[in-house]
């Protein structure tokens, strides 16, 4: 069964925007209720949530990132990047993780099973 952190996104004509719950939990105890797990990235041009431990979303943000700053801000293309790195990776793909990444024109659900929706 997969457990993880709240994150919903939205996007509208004039705006996107992601939420989350912010809490870091361990079993059924809430061990911190005010955790960042969204960023924005590309100088506010797009915002990055993640669900699952607080730990794997740093490693997670930041392969993204990397990979962002290649692809020149290209979100369509670094999601599709980011994802097979996160699939060939032997450790982070057995993470049960999910981000969700958006700009104004996209907005993608990216695991380490190689989805990208």
């Amino acid at each position: 069964m997969f457990h993880a952190t709240t994150i919903l996104a939205y996007k509208g004509k004039k705006a996107s925007v992601i939420g989350g719950d912010g809490q870091v939990s361990l079993g059924n105890t809430i061990m911190k209720g005010n955790a960042t797990k969204i960023r924005e990235l590309d100088n506010g041009k797009i915002l990055a949530g993640f669900a699952g431990s607080t730990a794997d979303a740093f490693n997670l943000f930041d392969m993204f990132e990397r990979i962002l700053e290649g692809a020149k801000g290209d979100l369509m293309k670094s999601a599709v990047e980011f994802s097979k790195e996160w699939r060939k990776d032997k450790y982070l793909r057995k993470l049960e993780a999910m981000m969700i990444v958006l700009n104004r024109e996209h907005v993608f659900l990216l695991s380490g099973t190689g989805d990208v929706l």
